[in-house]
């Protein structure tokens, strides 16, 4: 393995990928020595994006990057009976879409994959997950550049989309954005019917909400994101839930009573009105949790029992 590009290309594949020598026969998996053989290989892994990859179906494709005054890609491989191609761009920063992954980054992400792809005119129903191998002697590569971008350099050459097209959602990395955002959605009411529940009952729960909604993409995504996914939203709705803050105040108002109790029998009896201010600091916080959720201020001035005047009042200062 001489070459550079190819050399990092193996380091980053999976360990067991995915690959074809027809897709018509469908996909199998291989250990990555083995599938480096095959003419179709999964280019990267399950939940880490080292590559961006684009399949132009016309012939000269190879130069489609020149014509759309693109930058040099990392290489192309094209078939040479009609001179399709796919080119492969590598990103300077791997993009994590685990639970560990910023949903931000990963929205943007896929607005500079979206506007790459219609300036080079590729195939909006190439799902990016299968890539023609670059190893494999069946197609004409051409290592170009060296280079791996950031996204704000790729994202200049481009107009990004101020919203993905419903192909676009349905396939690469706007089936990530969609999946989050449409089972977040769903989650910050659903959070409400497992309060008194466990957070492994409302994770499982989540868990079936994304495949079902995985269900729905041309090509649906690996379990492996799908549960990356839930996790993320599982987490930050149980954390974040009000009732499920109530109950961590409830037990840490019981610890402080027990603790305002020995220090009261140690003759401490001023903490009353530091306890006093710790209530409305935790009953401004739940306003603005609250707030964020879609309730409106008498709603939640009831849940919290407090004045809506009150609520106006912290919400106010919170955003001033």
């Amino acid at each position: 393995m001489n070459n550079a590009q190819l050399s990092d290309f193996f380091e980053n594949l999976a360990h067991k990928p995915y690959c074809a020598d027809d897709l018509l026969y469908g996909l199998q998996i291989r250990p990555k020595k083995t599938a480096i053989s095959m003419q179709y290989i999964q280019g990267n892994q399950p939940c880490m994006i080292h590559y961006f990859f684009f399949d132009i179906d016309r012939a000269e494709a190879v130069m489609a990057w020149h014509d759309a005054n693109l930058p040099m890609p990392y290489w192309t491989a094209q078939t040479p009976k009609n001179g399709h191609a796919h080119i492969c761009y590598k990103l300077a920063i791997p993009l994590c879409t685990s639970d560990l992954g910023s949903q931000k980054a990963i929205a943007y992400a896929s607005k500079v994959q979206a506007g790459l792809a219609n300036k080079l005119g590729a195939d909006v129903g190439y799902s990016h997950l299968i890539t023609k191998n670059p190893f494999h002697k069946d197609w004409r590569v051409t290592f170009w550049s060296a280079e791996a971008y950031t996204l704000d350099y790729l994202a200049d050459f481009v107009e990004l989309p101020k919203k993905l097209t419903k192909k676009q959602e349905a396939r690469g990395l706007g089936r990530n954005c969609a999946l989050f955002d449409t089972v977040r959605k769903w989650a910050y009411k659903a959070i409400r019917e497992h309060r008194g529940s466990t957070y492994n009952t409302w994770l499982d729960r989540v868990i079936k909400e994304c495949e079902s909604v995985n269900h729905a993409f041309l090509e649906p995504l690996p379990y492996s994101e799908i549960k990356a996914t839930a996790k993320s939203i599982a987490k930050y709705c149980w954390k974040n839930d009000a009732y499920c803050y109530q109950e961590f105040i409830d037990r840490q108002s019981r610890k402080g009573k027990n603790g305002a109790k020995v220090a009261n029998e140690k003759g401490a009896a001023s903490l009353g009105g530091q306890a006093n201010s710790d209530r409305y600091l935790k009953l401004r916080i739940q306003a603005k949790i609250l707030k964020e959720q879609g309730y409106n201020k008498s709603k939640i001035a009831e849940i919290l029992n407090v004045s809506r005047p009150s609520v106006h009042k912290w919400l106010l200062d919170q955003n001033n």
